[in-house]
């Protein structure tokens, strides 16, 4: 017997046949969108969803639309009334390849090319299979002004498609992995709020010396300062980084796990706690060893006697400007007045309540990269 083609690597027991290879026209109808003059009050503020292509991409499902339009904006515009749960809008512009599945009838302004299935294809199956559509997308993509791909493009398209009830499975399969994304994604966003809420509440708001909440025992006034006066800061050491031939100094990176390498400037030495700055970002950095070298593009921001690392890093996470680039982010950083307290003690237990914040963070972030990398893993194994 012949080997058999267009099969997954990956495979639910009980499933043997071939794959069978379809037009994307054979599978759905490929439609447009419109939108109705904005100059014309009668066209909106109706009762019939109307998609943009920014509101899509965030999540698996399209449940209502932000602006809605009216009968007769419908029938006044190229728009067009989408069905519900066979409907997958498809965004075709400025963002080529964003989905989400239709949940309830609705429509969509010109920035769509969405597939409306045909009986015997399972919505879930062909939303999964979504990033070989996008993939052709991007490719047969053109236009001089922005790229788009076209209805009559997309529909020319092949796509390899089991029978309905292995669609199904493999639907269903992958609808579970998204709910289970969805869960940390929403877990990790929580926690990511809840963070910034308690920066605001445990450092003193304009107005007040002493932070909204406070952990007991600690009573006395936070002191106001700008931050040019508590900051204790190093140029920056260039370095040859050769790790592949080894090293006798840690080269720390912002963003970056230390590798050993060598370095033409004078090492740091006898740092516990060091914050580093680079653009954009920062990040507490404990050296391994007594010695190490910065590399080009972080600031060195060592914590004085009279603070703890960990309280350091977090006060200037609440302090930071808006980014515009490392060296004028970090200038502008030093004029910002803010109040802080010189109580060790205290510094100590803020420091590693944050600390302790972000391990939390971090954890559910991995998690969440690491479903993310699963799902990744099993589309390009579960689809031909």
């Amino acid at each position: 017997m012949p080997d058999k083609k267009n099969i997954p690597e990956i495979r639910f027991k009980g499933f043997a046949d071939e794959w069978e290879v379809f037009k994307l026209r054979d599978i759905a109808d490929i439609i447009g969108g419109g939108t109705p003059s904005t100059s014309i009050s009668d066209y909106w503020e109706g009762n019939i969803d109307w998609y943009s292509p920014t509101e899509i991409g965030n999540e698996v499902f399209a449940n209502g639309s932000v602006k809605k339009i009216t009968l007769l904006g419908l029938e006044k515009s190229s728009a067009k009334i989408l069905p519900a749960n066979k409907t997958i809008l498809f965004t075709s512009r400025a963002g080529i390849g964003d989905m989400a599945i239709l949940k309830k009838d609705g429509a969509t302004n010109q920035g769509f090319q969405s597939l409306v299935l045909k009986d015997g294809f399972n919505v879930y199956f062909t939303y999964s299979a979504g990033f070989l559509i996008k993939e052709y997308a991007l490719k047969y993509a053109s236009g001089s002004t922005f790229l788009e791909i076209s209805g009559k493009q997309l529909e020319k398209m092949e796509l390899t498609i089991p029978k309905s009830t292995e669609q199904s499975k493999i639907g269903n399969y992958f609808r579970e992995v998204d709910k289970l994304i969805r869960l940390h994604q929403r877990k990790y966003d929580k926690l990511v709020n809840l963070k910034k809420a308690m920066l605001e509440k445990m450092f003193p708001q304009k107005g007040a010396n002493v932070p909204e909440i406070r952990f007991k025992g600690f009573t006395q006034s936070w002191e106001e300062k700008t931050l040019g006066e508590i900051l204790i800061t190093y140029p920056f050491k260039q370095y040859i980084s050769e790790p592949e031939k080894g090293g006798i100094f840690e080269i720390i990176q912002q963003g970056d796990n230390s590798v050993l390498g060598f370095g033409n400037g004078k090492p740091f030495k006898d740092f516990q706690d060091v914050v580093l700055w680079g653009d954009h970002t920062l990040s507490l950095y404990k050296p391994s060893m007594p010695f190490f070298i910065a590399s080009d593009g972080v600031k060195i921001i060592g914590t004085a006697d009279d603070f703890n690392g960990e309280y350091l890093h977090v006060l200037l996470e609440n302090y930071k400007p808006a980014s515009e680039g490392y060296k004028r982010h970090f200038n502008i950083l030093k004029q910002v007045s803010a109040f802080i307290t010189k109580d060790k003690k205290e510094q100590q237990k803020i420091g590693s309540y944050f600390q302790n914040f972000d391990k939390l963070i971090s954890l559910h972030q991995k998690e969440l990269e690491k479903l993310k990398n699963i799902k990744k893993a099993c589309l390009e194994k579960m689809f031909v």
